[in-house]
């Protein structure tokens, strides 16, 4: 059995970044990606629109249709690595088809979070998660069979509220249950989140926080009724899981790659196996404001993941400076922008600035360490987000113009001139 040289497992953007790097450098030896989907490639972000009817499928993917053909990348659709033996660098897929590799990444994303809820089963009908185009598929199909007016989509947080989102646009009127005291509790403040909740309660949904699904009754196979931790009860025909996202170790279970909450890498994308890396979602890489390993599960950090461990897999040693959380999506019609450490709980080692216009929705949340921003929160106002999201990955000292930070018209001219040259064409790429 032939080996192959580089052996990606997964296809999303930390793959197809992966590719990008290898054949920058590599333009012979063999790529071979496996992926347990059957489409050829799609974007996660936009399955909301999907959903929503304003996008078709083939207008989902980020690549064009011949860029596995033109990369010379052997692809491998709808079969799912379903064990790795690392001593023998062998990757076993599910039709018993044995894969013998001299380079590995492993960038197989993540797992829907299913919460303990009484008398859930995978085979009720109208129980749906929403992290795969395949799941949304099925869902779509199950709205137009059932005809579903009402929806209950459990969680709050990113992909609960595009899942609204999308929801919406097929007018469907959604209830949202959210366990925190409020939606987007772990990427926005209460004054933003407050004003998220008011649109949404604008565009007739329901939002109940600090509350939870404790248990289900069918009818005929069907969900039909939730129960709550609260007492209260809900009926409906269809529920949406998204409660969160995990990263997906079952490759590596039983091997001797190490995993906290993620699969552990180096800087260089390195697991402690070698031959063997991560990247994308269900890798756990430096962050780089808290200098700590850290999953952070957005598509920046993936396809970053992706470039420098293909660099590294060619030889080309090169280190992963670290990224930050960061968020630029449109929620419920109101443009949005969070970057780094939004909500610091060591409220004495920062400097939080604060502007909000609640008739306009207009919130504007600068956190400060050290003179230095570390986090951004902008919603109806992310005109500037590239140079703040700059200020922070430059770690510039802000105290010669901390007071313009909030203004409107703050922008690269209030920087130190030694800043401003070699910076203007760098601002706004990770947005």
């Amino acid at each position: 059995m032939d080996k192959i040289r580089y052996l990606i497992i997964g296809n999303s953007v930390a793959a197809v970044n992966c590719v990008r790097s290898i054949r920058g450098i590599d333009k012979a030896n063999e790529i071979t990606i496996v992926s347990d989907e059957e489409p050829f490639n799609y974007s996660r972000p936009l399955l909301c629109y999907y959903l929503g009817g304003k996008t078709t499928q083939e207008k989902l993917a980020f690549v064009d249709g011949d860029f596995y053909e033109r990369h010379k990348v052997n692809l491998i659709l709808d079969k799912r690595a379903a064990a790795l033996n690392v001593s023998e660098m062998e990757v076993a897929l599910d039709d018993s088809k044995l894969l013998s590799y001299d380079r590995c990444l492993i960038s197989v994303g993540g797992v829907p979070i299913v919460p303990p809820i009484e008398g859930f089963r995978e085979d009720i009908e109208g129980i749906f998660t929403f992290l795969k185009l395949k799941e949304v598929k099925r869902l779509v199909g199950y709205i137009e069979r059932a005809e579903i007016k009402e929806a209950v989509v459990l969680g709050g947080g990113l992909i609960g509220l595009k899942a609204v989102e999308g929801l919406v646009s097929r007018g469907i009127k959604p209830t949202i249950i959210e366990l925190m005291d409020r939606v987007l509790a772990n990427t926005f403040d209460k004054e933003a989140s407050s004003i998220i909740e008011e649109r949404l309660t604008q565009g007739g949904c329901k939002v109940i926080v600090g509350d939870t699904i404790q248990g289900i009754e069918t009818k005929n196979g069907r969900i039909a009724r939730i129960f709550l931790r609260s007492g209260k009860e809900l009926a409906t025909s269809l529920l949406i899981l998204a409660a969160g996202v995990r990263p997906n170790l079952e490759l590596v279970k039983g091997t001797p790659i190490r995993v906290d909450r993620g699969i552990l890498v180096d800087g260089f994308m390195s697991t402690n196996v070698e031959g063997v890396y991560a990247a994308g979602d269900c890798a756990q890489g430096i962050d780089f404001l808290s200098k700590t390993n850290a999953v952070i599960a957005i598509w920046p950090v993936a396809a970053r993941h992706g470039r420098i461990a293909g660099l590294n897999m060619c030889g080309m040693r090169t280190e992963y400076p670290g990224l930050f959380a960061m968020n630029s999506v449109q929620l419920i019609d109101i443009p949005t922008i969070s970057f780094g450490m939004t909500n610091p709980l060591e409220e004495l080692e920062y400097e939080v600035l604060k502007n909000l216009d609640k008739g306009k929705g207009v919130y504007k949340k600068i956190v400060l360490r050290d003179n230095r921003v570390v986090g951004v929160i902008l919603l109806n106002c992310a005109e500037r987000a590239g140079v703040y999201g700059m200020l922070i990955r430059e770690a510039i000292d802000v105290q010669g113009f901390k007071d313009q930070l909030l203004r409107d018209d703050f922008g690269l001219l209030v920087l130190p001139k030694e800043f401003r040259k070699h910076l203007v064409g760098e601002v706004g790429l990770e947005v």
